[in-house]
């Protein structure tokens, strides 16, 4: 498509400057967001406000999600004044969140009977990269609707992956942080109890990097554990969340995945300590906290 019409809802650290990269290349996107402060601050900078997500995505030929949770994803596109009240034939939703795959495919099937596609595109990388254009988007989609947003994405985007049918892109999201997830709470774990066996963490630290266990998250592990620092934005709420999504996937795939269920045992019991706002490698403090 010639140079479209954007609608961006949800400006959250990431998609404000998911907004801000398109805006820099030249669209002036319509956007919402309960949040009036981030609003204003887009609209500054030449965006437009819509009152309703029926109204933006009446005017819209892409509208693009990068919201919570799949809860709030279907609120915005199923009530009344939502998008799919409005969307127009020939546009395409494109979901940037980490939403379960069911609901994706629920909401894109919906969208077809509209003559409207669905992309589900989930992000890597920081919103540091956000705002540079250089992410990481897991799309997925039938071909013809990726090819249409391709060129929007690119400009996102500086790894942009094809993963297939709707809902796939969402699939290999929950894949992936069920792997990082895990891999950060159980060296987090490593770390509490050689404090409480009386191991240098350090020590240990120098010990397991020398090996096939070194990587940038037990990085990210070390610098809380033994400096103290804590700069994975990721928060122990949204693992928590993330991980129970994935949960969700592997029941409606028929199957079981108990190592996750360990992870998310673990992140949930977090929360519940009053940790969920703190970065994923924090859970060591609540490690640390554990008796028999």
């Amino acid at each position: 498509m010639s140079k479209p019409i954007i609608g961006f809802i949800g400006l959250g650290l990431m998609g404000r400057n998911m907004v801000e990269n398109l805006q820099n290349k030249g669209f002036e996107p319509i956007v919402m967001d309960l949040n009036k402060e981030a609003v204003a601050a887009v609209v500054q900078r030449g965006a437009i406000e819509a009152t309703s997500a029926a109204e933006l995505a009446a005017a819209c030929d892409i509208i693009m999600l990068c919201l919570t949770t799949s809860a709030v994803v279907e609120k915005v596109v199923y009530a009344d004044d939502g998008i799919l009240a409005g969307i127009k034939e020939g546009a395409v939703l494109i979901d940037f969140g980490t939403s379960i795959p069911a609901s994706t495919r629920k909401i894109g099937a919906d969208l077809a009977k509209k003559g409207a596609g669905m992309v589900d595109a989930p992000l890597g990388r920081t919103p540091a990269h956000a705002k540079d254009g250089l992410l990481n988007i897991m799309a997925a989609g039938d071909q013809a609707t990726f090819d249409k947003v391709k060129p929007i994405l690119d400009m996102q985007g500086e790894n942009i992956f094809y993963l297939g049918a709707l809902g796939a892109g969402h699939t290999t999201k929950l894949i992936n942080n069920f792997m990082g997830m895990t891999t950060v709470t159980a060296m987090s774990q490593a770390f509490a109890v050689a404090d409480q066996a009386g191991v240098d963490r350090q020590q240990l630290f120098d010990i397991m990097s020398t090996g096939p266990s070194n990587s940038p998250f037990m990085g990210f592990c070390k610098k809380y554990a033994v400096d103290g620092v804590s700069d994975l934005g990721f928060s122990i709420a949204n693992a928590n969340k993330d991980l129970g999504y994935f949960l969700e996937m592997v029941k409606d795939l028929g199957t079981r995945a108990q190592i996750a269920e360990g992870t998310s045992a673990n992140l949930h019991a977090a929360v519940d300590a009053g940790m969920g706002n703190g970065n994923v490698p924090e859970i060591f403090d609540y490690f640390l906290t554990l008796e028999k």
